[in-house]
């Protein structure tokens, strides 16, 4: 950590924090991490509900998305260990068994995720030069092992690549989120504010929400790297700038995020939703099939390939983490040759789904739900509560509102796939 760094931090009051280069470069990949290819439906999955069930959504969003982050980059930061990662903080909290079944979970939920966007990004990019170009598709097993090989070459080029990567991405997705909200503003229909739903329909429909909300939102695979290095960048500063960091990616998450999906609710009928919603598309094709905006389906494969890949770089990064720290924790492999061994593993597997393109990752996916919620909602608060490195936190009220969302998101999840 350099000398200037030291100088500013120590110059600065937690009230007078300043986002300097390094802060804005891992807000923009949390960013990036948490928008992937599912803010395509969002509009329609949280939409199609009422206006009041979105709009107590978006209430609850902003604090949801920032507390259950700063809760997990909290119990990542509480080991002694300035290079502990999430295995190794979960092992050391709550043992050697406990620790590597958590780790496994932890993997588990991020594996069929990354296979999830080889497959999609594979498709989208297959559509565009067959659909936009007029091409025909080139043979499958080329096309999805050159789209994985430049994904996962970029993720081994270090830590700085990375980050200028997501920056690269990332921008451009804003942009294009942004200008087609901005877009979108002519074709606003006023909701009916009258049309309350019924007690129980509606609480039932912000119980289904939940789950919704929180993966759209989630950023949990990037924390355990996030927290990691703002350690080794900050020192014994890093709990508050981890804090202010978090803080601000919440805030772009809410604001470009939900100005999308209200843009996009409010331009289609009640009706048009559940339609939508029947047909299984993402609201902007669904938008390009009613409006025939040339614009916005000029634009929809492009932002799928960005969000896609900009997601799947971040949960590359805890994919490979966590998958380093259970070989290494389990085998007698030095750390390059395990690193090597990672990689591999999630190149030839990413790439095979990718090939064969298979609609059983649909259901795997719903694996992934209740242990991230289980990771980032359930665990941090146990570990609060259990763990004397994290006892000054304690007593807080955003403990118990954290828990119960955890709680009901995981019930959400269980009771939609009965």
């Amino acid at each position: 950590m350099s000398t200037s760094n030291n100088i500013e931090i120590s110059t600065h009051t937690e009230e007078k924090l300043t986002l300097n280069k390094h802060d804005k470069t891992w807000i923009i990949s949390l960013f990036g991490t948490a928008v992937g290819a599912g803010i395509l439906f969002l509009p329609i999955n949280i939409g199609v509900g009422g206006f009041w069930p979105l709009i107590i959504m978006a209430l609850l969003a902003g604090p949801m998305t920032f507390l259950a982050h700063r809760g997990l980059a909290r119990m990542i930061m509480s080991s002694d260990n300035p290079k502990a990662e999430f295995t190794d903080v979960v092992e050391e909290h709550f043992g050697h068994r406990f620790g590597f079944l958590i780790s496994l979970l932890y993997f588990l939920s991020i594996y069929p995720i990354l296979m999830i966007y080889g497959v999609g990004l594979t498709n989208t990019i297959e559509s565009f030069i067959v659909n936009q170009m007029g091409m025909a598709a080139p043979p499958r097993v080329l096309l999805s092992g050159a789209l994985v090989a430049v994904l996962i070459g970029v993720m081994t080029a270090g830590e700085k690549t990375v980050l200028r990567a997501f920056e690269v991405i990332v921008y451009p997705l804003v942009f294009i989120l942004f200008g087609i909200s901005l877009y979108m503003i002519p074709n606003w229909q006023m909701p009916d504010f009258s049309n309350i739903p019924a007690a129980k329909e509606f609480t039932q429909t912000l119980w289904l929400a939940v789950p919704t909300t929180i993966f759209a939102f989630s950023h949990t695979a990037a924390i355990s790297s996030f927290s990691v290095a703002q350690k080794r960048h900050y020192g014994k500063q890093a709990g508050k700038r981890v804090d202010f960091i978090l803080k601000h990616t919440s805030m772009m998450l809410i604001t470009f995020v939900l100005f999308f999906v209200f843009s996009c609710t409010l331009s289609l009928t009640p009706a048009q939703l559940v339609d939508a919603k029947a047909q299984n598309i993402s609201i902007l094709s669904y938008l390009a099939n009613i409006t025939g905006s040339g614009m916005i389906a000029s634009f929809g494969p492009f932002i799928a390939c960005i969000a896609i890949t900009s997601s799947f770089f971040g949960h590359f990064l805890g994919g490979r983490e966590s998958l380093n720290g259970i070989i290494a924790k389990h085998t007698s492999l030095k750390p390059r040759l395990v690193n090597k061994l990672t990689i591999a593993i999630l190149f030839f597997s990413v790439w095979y789904a990718a090939v064969k393109n298979p609609s059983i990752l649909g259901i795997m996916e719903t694996f992934s739900g209740p242990v991230i919620a289980l990771i980032l909602f359930i665990l941090p608060m146990y570990a609060i509560n259990k763990i004397d490195a994290m006892k000054q936190y304690r007593g807080k009220a955003s403990n118990v509102f954290v828990t119960v969302i955890g709680f009901i998101a995981i019930s959400a999840i269980v009771y939609t796939l009965r």
